[in-house]
């Protein structure tokens, strides 16, 4: 295949806007301590659209680990009209929007304190509404890096409930693994530059693409659709569950159906595995994102999945500025979003 050959910008504040994050992991566990202490109930991860999706690999882990609390994730506006039955004292609600200004997470912060939950709120600073509405704001100061450092102050929150929670864990490791991630994720630019170009045109030729990802990776997948093929560059996608594919969608594949693939290193993989051996078989025109590429220069080999749905959440952002260099339709426009009313 010829690629055409366009540069793509990086944001040269990327180490320091994701430092800073990890520069806040001390109030993350005041935090937990602090629910923890108070009597801790249960938590719900609160956003809408790439907000929502940002909470995807803390829910993985916390569903799956934690034996103290149960966790709930669901879009805004369903958790106001639902208005769940342990919401209440004792519960502690994360809400997310970046421009801090999605009316159904302003509702959804506004509920949550009615019912006496503590509420964190992740926005892009202090001076956002949602700031106003959460009992705890963390930010991240970017209009541009923004997966990265709002996805670290996430999970930096999400494995302190977990360590103050007696669930085991080498919590020094994870901090030392997140401590690598400024460098090793804006060095993992440049690895997947030499062969981002390639992926992207052959994504932005195609009618339909299918995207596929599981485990804490899961939302990486989804994210890659809904966010930036659908609403950012208006193409045609369709996010499956790596398992769930095998339930009905894959019937649709044929030799060239455009299909992505989001690989991580995690108890998951084995879902990953089938995938390929499916493709390897039945289509050529699959591109893998495997995070085995990539260095990931000090983080600690026995702990790369736990970081790994951030890298590849970072990589999705980094794949739609190639799409954007190729299509020329640049990720901030949009046909109705911030446009007309709706």
């Amino acid at each position: 295949m010829s690629v055409t050959t366009t540069v793509v910008d990086k944001d040269d504040q990327f180490v320091s806007i994701v430092q800073g994050a990890i520069a806040q992991r001390e109030r993350t566990q005041q935090i937990a301590r602090e629910v923890v202490a108070a009597g801790l109930k249960n938590v719900f991860l609160i956003g809408c659209g790439g907000s929502l999706n940002d909470f995807g690999s803390i829910h993985y882990v916390l569903e799956s680990r934690s034996t103290a609390f149960p966790v709930f994730h669901m879009n805004s506006d369903e958790f106001v009209v639902r208005r769940p039955g342990q919401l209440g004292k004792g519960s502690l609600v994360l809400v997310a929007s970046h421009h801090g200004t999605t009316k159904e997470t302003l509702n959804a912060a506004k509920v949550a304190r009615e019912a006496g939950a503590r509420v964190v709120a992740f926005t892009k600073d202090h001076t956002t509404p949602l700031a106003l509405l959460g009992d705890d704001v963390l930010v991240y100061e970017s209009n541009r890096t923004i997966l990265a450092p709002k996805q670290v102050l996430i999970s930096q929150l999400g494995y302190a409930l977990l360590e103050e929670t007696g669930v085991p864990g080498d919590y020094d490791g994870i901090r030392r693994a997140f401590e690598a991630l400024p460098a090793a994720l804006d060095r993992a630019h440049d690895e997947a530059d030499k062969f981002f170009p390639e992926i992207a045109q052959s994504l932005a030729a195609g009618n339909q693409t299918y995207v596929l990802a599981g485990g804490p990776n899961y939302a990486v997948g989804y994210g890659m659709a809904m966010c930036y093929f659908l609403e950012m560059q208006r193409m045609r996608a369709t996010a499956f569950h790596a398992n769930e594919f095998f339930h009905g969608a894959f019937e649709i594949i044929d030799n060239d159906t455009p299909v992505l693939v989001w690989s991580g290193e995690d108890a998951s993989s084995g879902q990953i595995d089938r995938l390929k051996t499916f493709l390897g078989r039945y289509n050529a025109n699959h591109h893998i994102v495997d995070s085995h590429r990539f260095a990931l220069e000090g983080v600690p080999a026995e702990l790369r999945g736990e970081v790994t749905p951030l890298l590849l959440s970072t990589l999705s952002k980094r794949l739609a500025e190639h799409l954007e260099a190729i299509t020329g339709n640049p990720l901030t426009r949009r046909r109705y979003m911030f446009t007309v009313e709706y």
